[in-house]
């Protein structure tokens, strides 16, 4: 991969080196991925062309680095990562914006915003990015929610984070799940409210934790304990060796 493209961060020395080897005026923009989530492959295509764009002569001093989520989970904790794709801009040590989700408008309105390119001359076409459709904002979270629970073969959406639930009956599912190394995606409806009422609607169901397969709700804690008394196997498919499994 090109240099002005997203680096790829591998360990946690790796990150505090590049971080450390920044000017001051830089500003820092960290794209927080994991591979189970499709959305995080368009986002990557998206930061990929504006580092490309950036590396242009005359315009702002930009560092583009991309992180798995999990596999670096001291350095998502940090920056209170609870789901992804996550866009942290920081510059001299600061966040100055957090972007959660795949609007892919507000992630490059925020890069532009604090890294802007007004005093350039003679630029060139600006890189060809993904087109957006113009959505309202119902249709855009509509969109979003889809995303979400597709966003891995088995979503979580549960009150707190698998590491540290905030209720009871999200507590039980993640013990549920764990038990039976079933790898998973999660979202901490408590981050987002938008998304905490919304799913209420799109799922039309009213409570959490929500469990959901194959982009199909399942349902809350007691559903999924009757499927299990049903049938024993219901996670086969999703179930991995105990060293793989998710959820820390």
């Amino acid at each position: 991969m090109a240099a002005t493209n997203l680096k790829e961060i591998s360990s946690q020395d790796e990150w505090q080196a590049h971080v450390a080897s920044l000017h001051k005026s830089t500003l820092l923009i960290i794209f927080f991925h994991a591979p189970w989530a499709a959305p995080c492959t368009q986002m990557s295509q998206v930061l990929n062309a504006l580092a490309q764009d950036y590396a242009k002569p005359g315009l702002p001093a930009t560092s583009w680095v991309s992180i798995n989520a999990e596999d670096l989970s001291d350095v998502s904790e940090t920056y209170d990562v609870v789901a992804v794709p996550y866009v942290v801009l920081q510059r001299n040590d600061q966040v100055v914006e957090t972007i959660s989700g795949s609007n892919v408008a507000l992630v490059r309105k925020a890069i532009e915003t604090h890294a802007p390119k007004d005093s350039a001359t003679n630029e060139e076409p600006a890189a060809e990015l993904p087109a957006e459709e113009n959505l309202d904002p119902q249709e855009e979270l509509k969109k979003r929610l889809s995303g979400l629970v597709n966003a891995a073969p088995v979503m979580l959406f549960m009150k707190g984070t698998p590491s540290a639930p905030q209720c009871g009956f999200s507590r039980q599912m993640v013990a549920l799940l764990r038990e039976r190394n079933v790898k998973y995606g999660f979202f901490n409806i408590l981050a987002d409210d938008d998304v905490r009422q919304g799913l209420k609607t799109f799922a039309d169901w009213p409570t959490y934790p929500q469990l959901w397969m194959s982009g199909e709700l399942v349902g809350g804690l007691d559903i999924v304990k009757e499927e299990l008394e049903n049938d024993a196997d219901f996670f086969k498919q999703f179930s991995v060796p105990k060293e793989d499994a998710a959820a820390a």
